[in-house]
């Protein structure tokens, strides 16, 4: 059969070769060609090669079965100022219908055809000159023809939205207005990703509120709300300007506090300044630093008092009384305020600074709302002062609690260094046991077995300092068998990764290391990935850090493509593997249904120079891994927060709305099941 189909394609190119000239002597060329340079980005362009097909004729594809007709062929002159990227990709829709002549199914186009190629440009401006051989045919006559045509790339072009997604590094460089659309429009239905968005804006408002609370309890802070309040009473002529004015102190203090929300919020630049503030080396060293001063300070090693002058200064105009007055007393209070709760303030902020956005601006308001709440109360209520505590020991063992809780928090900053760095240096248990000797040391000391300098004797134990030493002991006992490879789902944000266990309980043997390539079945993976030395998956899953990559597997084993964008240093990634990736049910639909990509947005790796890409967003040059990746995410998915995942069929279009932060597993089961709903109606 294939011989016969063979003689018969063979006759009819001699047939097209011999009626050419009649052809041309009867008739016009039945496709009119036409080329254009569309700009994507700074450096790449997008050959939209298109076809006006007369009625009647048909264009066949580029991709025909053996044996069948000649396929549309595209040869690309001598690449002189440029280089080609990827193969050239159909744009329109081919009609397929079972051919008698040939016996066979045989894709063509009628009316009309848009052909594509990406290409980079290596120069100010290079012509892109173009052979198309082909055949046209009508009815049961074909021809064979060939058409030259040309275009001009400029740098000078505007940047313009890719017709479509191109085969190769290109792909990653269409137009952000078009991610979004699709992202939008999505696929029957969407789900609900800005709900989680703006759930997460609250649990963090209701966290730094808390905050605000417990800042309430230092010796920085507590003293100063009866002195504040009989200063409003003291130096008012009547009641309702004492009220007047405390609102004004208090409406003072949200506005100077979120106003340092503002500033990070207006001086994040994206999410590299994002990257940069919560992963860099300096700025967790100096974190680091500066949390152990304080717990040192909190234990009674020394006193942090920040410049004299400076409260003095506001506190002289605050004597001055009136509205002015009010407004540089409630400054005074945020500078005093500032050495017990800068910790806590510190803390917010970095936390915040990772979601940008919003973020920075809700945490401040939160922390300073609950903060300024109790002085504009008791300046209403002048009376509830005095069923307020006195001052005394007890103020101390709150600085000493705290003291324990910030040196607890203070090696995050290194596990950030250790992580973001791929030093390896803090395994998993070793970090554990340091937590557990200190919540051990601070169950013992709330029972009073423990004393610092500034202590007082404790003669008996409270109830809720009981409750307190008791919910110690029992979180120390709660990290107990994480020592031996339990997972701690609850914490796992603030734990090093599993993958940094070097035994494991379990399975009794040692697990395989960060830097140890997972060992993988063989006809899960269509090639080696790379950065796999460095980079992993959690749950022993097998896949790629390279976007490119993953997306050639993909369309060859003919599967979705699962992205993670995800973070050395994001706690809700480790956070989203330990509670709903661990689901046997999600890692299943993993395996079985989908090329795995994580594409870290933090990773320092440089890249080769070839691989280098410029920005379309910032114009700036993307030479690491992370910034490559981050900048991906950001152009084409219009979103900078990670954990974020994105299915993708192998034309790289959206399956299903994508996913960030959200523990409800039923949900993303269904978010997995619905791309590979979508995935098999668009392949059918």
């Amino acid at each position: 059969m294939k011989r016969i189909a063979l003689l018969k394609s063979l006759g009819l190119f001699l047939f097209g070769l011999l009626a050419l000239g009649h052809a041309h002597a009867q008739m016009d060329d039945p496709v009119q060609w036409s080329a254009t340079a569309k700009r994507i980005d700074a450096s790449k362009f997008e050959v939209v090669i298109s076809a006006s097909i007369d009625e009647g004729w048909h264009l066949y594809s580029t991709k025909l079965p053996e044996g069948g007709p000649l396929p549309t062929n595209f040869s690309f002159e001598k690449p002189v100022g440029y280089k080609l990227i990827g193969n050239i990709k159909e744009v329109s829709k081919s009609k397929t219908e079972h051919d008698e002549i040939f016996n066979l199914d045989l894709s063509y186009f009628e009316g009309e055809a848009v052909f594509s190629q990406l290409i980079e440009l290596e120069s100010e401006e290079a012509p892109i000159n173009i052979t198309v051989e082909y055949q046209a045919c009508y009815a049961d006559k074909c021809i064979y023809l060939e058409k030259s045509i040309s275009t001009v790339a400029k740098s000078s072009a505007p940047i313009e939205g890719a017709v479509t997604g191109i085969e190769g590094q290109g792909s990653e460089q269409k137009a952000v207005a078009d991610s979004v659309q699709t992202m939008k429009t999505g696929v029957e239905g969407t789900t609900d990703t800005g709900k989680t968005e703006e759930q997460s804006l609250w649990w963090f408002f209701l966290v730094s509120f808390a905050a605000g609370l417990a800042g309430l309890l230092t010796p920085c802070v507590f003293p100063m709300i009866p002195m504040t309040v009989s200063f409003f009473m003291g130096k008012q002529q009547n009641r309702a300007n004492a009220i007047l004015n405390a609102f004004v102190f208090g409406i003072s203090i949200v506005a100077i506090y979120t106003s340092l929300g503002l500033i990070v919020s207006l001086f994040s630049l994206g999410s590299d300044f994002a990257n940069t503030l919560t992963s860099h080396w300096i700025t967790n060293s100096i974190f680091f630093i500066l949390f152990i001063a304080f717990a040192a300070s909190f234990f009674g090693l020394f006193e942090i008092v920040l410049p004299g002058s400076l409260a003095n200064k506001t506190d002289s105009k605050a004597d001055r009384g009136g509205l002015i007055g009010s407004f540089f007393l409630a400054l005074t209070t945020v500078i005093v305020s500032l050495s017990c709760v800068g910790p806590i303030v510190g803390a917010l902020l970095v936390e915040a600074a990772s979601g940008l956005g919003a973020k920075p601006i809700v945490g401040m308001f939160g922390f300073s709302l609950a903060f300024s709440i109790p002085f504009t109360l008791f300046a209403i209520f002048p009376s509830w002062l005095n069923s307020l505590p006195r001052s005394g020991g007890w103020m101390n063992s709150v600085k000493v609690f705290l003291g324990f809780i910030v040196l607890a928090f203070s090696l995050k900053f290194l596990l950030t260094i250790d992580q973001g760095y791929q030093l390896n240096l803090i395994s998993r248990e070793g970090y554990i046991a340091v937590w557990m000797a200190i919540f051990t040391l601070l169950g013992l000391y709330l029972l009073g077995k423990i004393k610092f300098k500034f202590d007082s004797d404790l003669q008996h134990v409270g109830i809720f300092r009981l409750f307190l030493a008791i919910a110690s002991f029992a979180f120390v006992f709660y990290l107990l068998p994480g020592l031996f490879g339990a997972p701690l789902k609850t914490i796992s944000g603030l734990l090093p990764p599993q993958s940094s266990q070097s035994f494991d309980l379990k399975s009794n043997q040692v697990i395989i290391s960060q830097t140890t390539t997972p060992i993988a079945d063989e006809n899960s993976l269509c090639e080696e990935p790379r950065f796999a030395d460095f980079l992993h998956l959690p749950h022993g899953l097998n896949g790629y850090f390279d976007y490119d990559q993953a997306l050639r597997c993909a369309r060859e084993k003919k599967k979705p493509l699962f992205i993670d964008f995800v973070g050395h240093t994001c706690a809700n990634c480790k956070v989203m593997e330990a509670q709903v990736w661990s689901d046997p049910r999600v890692l299943e639909r993993l395996r079985r249904d989908y090329i795995i990509v994580a594409l870290y947005v933090d990773d320092r790796t440089e890249l080769p120079e070839s691989e280098w890409v410029t920005s379309a967003r910032d114009g700036k040059v993307k030479k690491t891994i992370g910034k490559k990746n981050s900048d991906f995410q950001a152009t084409r998915f219009n979103v900078n927060g990670q954990p974020y995942y994105v299915l993708l069929d192998n034309q790289e279009k959206v399956l299903a709305e994508p996913r960030g932060f959200d523990l409800d597993v039923e949900a993303f089961i269904q978010f997995l099941d619905k791309g590979v709903e979508e995935f098999k109606k668009r392949n059918q």
